[in-house]
């Protein structure tokens, strides 16, 4: 597996220790780096083959604000050739209708930059009414609730990171 850019933004720290647990799943510091999104340059997207993009969502369906100010970054960028995963934080129990909407921001970035979206989740394992990030049956990437299912994050990330394993090959 070609090494691995992860990049996040995160308000409470949560999404920050998400992109952690999935670096430690990748293999650590030889399988993917990560990248606070206020400290990336267009030059770090660029560098690797392979980009995990994460956030929050905030206020039912908004974007984690430090990405706000660099999705011009990724309007930049050419990301033909590049393999990308997303995922996104959410609250499936105060939020039920926009459950980690704002990953369909990346996921919506990401295709006009002409990167190639892998990862997708199926939904079955997940409560929540609606979700802008649920396309043609599945996320868009993978979803944490560390509000209200953080038991259940260890073995998303696992069997995720598993699957992107093989598709970063």
């Amino acid at each position: 597996m070609k090494k691995v850019g992860i990049f996040y933004g995160s308000s409470s720290g949560d999404t920050e220790a998400v992109a952690k647990k999935i670096q430690e799943a990748l293999g650590g510091d030889d399988g993917a780096e990560v990248i606070d999104i206020i400290m990336a340059r267009k030059e770090d997207l660029e560098r690797f083959d392979n980009l995990i993009l994460g956030t929050s969502t905030w206020r039912g369906a908004d974007l984690q604000s430090d990405w706000k100010f660099y999705l011009d970054m990724l309007d930049e960028s050419d990301l033909s050739g590049k393999k990308v995963a997303l995922f996104g934080l959410g609250d499936s129990r105060n939020y039920p209708a926009n459950f980690v909407d704002a990953m369909k921001v990346l996921y919506d970035k990401v295709l006009k930059s002409k990167g190639t979206i892998v990862g997708a989740t199926s939904t079955k394992d997940y409560t929540y009414k609606k979700s802008r990030a649920e396309v043609d049956g599945k996320f868009v990437g993978l979803p944490v609730d560390e509000d209200n299912e953080y038991e259940k994050t260890p073995h998303r990330i696992e069997q995720w990171c598993e699957q992107l394993k093989k598709a970063f090959l």
